[in-house]
């Protein structure tokens, strides 16, 4: 074990760090900016996919920058990590999560003013947008996201602009998907500031680490049988 984390181990910081900065800067604009105008969810969106985009520029070349276990589940599925090493990148990237969430509570604990989502949690109203409606947004937006990383990452013609085009998938689902659900299609993301938010959000949470993990799975299958060339 020890000389497989030693192995490992600037992978698994790799997704840590990557995860700490997406739950930080992009739960962070959230919490700043707010979503209850259009203006907030696109800089909220654009948060995201900025920051995934950074971080998959900076930790690409290491772990490839998963920074979310539902695409590590999908390149499982693939057989393009192995079992043992996605145990650890998933393990990293919840822990991250934790990590920038803390530190954004930390950041924000005196600004009451914004609100009682003080981690950028992602909700729904469950009056509205029901457990059904949200699991399945959830997983549409997952899909989506997913198939797309799998998709770029697959050529390394497609090395340069990778980042840049999974940044932008990301920003894409967070604007149609952040009034439904806050947009989660992560569940690491998700996790952090619902443990420490607690009540609401961790209750929700379920939708979201199940959500995600149905859509990574989708997606590798899809690659895998009706787009991948033999």
């Amino acid at each position: 074990m020890k000389e497989y984390f030693k192995e490992n181990y600037k992978k698994f910081i790799s997704e840590f760090l990557g995860t700490l900065f997406l739950v930080l800067i992009g739960c962070g604009t959230a919490v700043v900016v707010g979503c209850a105008t259009p203006a907030g969810i696109l800089c909220t969106a654009l948060a995201f996919g900025l920051t995934l985009a950074i971080v998959a520029y900076i930790f690409g070349n290491v772990s490839g920058c998963h920074v979310n276990p539902a695409v590590t589940i999908a390149f499982l599925a693939l057989g393009k990590i192995k079992f043992k090493e996605a145990v650890g990148y998933i393990v990293s990237q919840f822990i991250g999560a934790i990590s920038g969430a803390a530190i954004l509570g930390a950041l924000v604990k005196s600004f009451k003013t914004l609100g009682a989502n003080s981690y950028g949690n992602s909700l729904f109203n469950g009056e509205t947008v029901t457990v059904c409606t949200a699991i399945i947004i959830e997983v549409i937006l997952t899909f989506i996201f997913v198939l797309s990383v799998i998709a770029v990452t697959d050529k390394n013609e497609n090395k340069a602009i990778a980042g840049l085009i999974i940044g932008l998938s990301l920003f894409l689902v967070h604007i149609i998907g952040i009034r439904f659900t806050g947009t989660s299609v992560n569940p690491a993301r998700s996790f952090g500031p619902a443990l420490l938010e607690g009540g609401k959000p961790l209750s929700q949470y379920f939708v979201f680490l199940f959500s995600p993990l149905v859509g990574g799975i989708l997606s590798s299958l899809t690659f895998k049988y009706l787009i991948k060339k033999k």
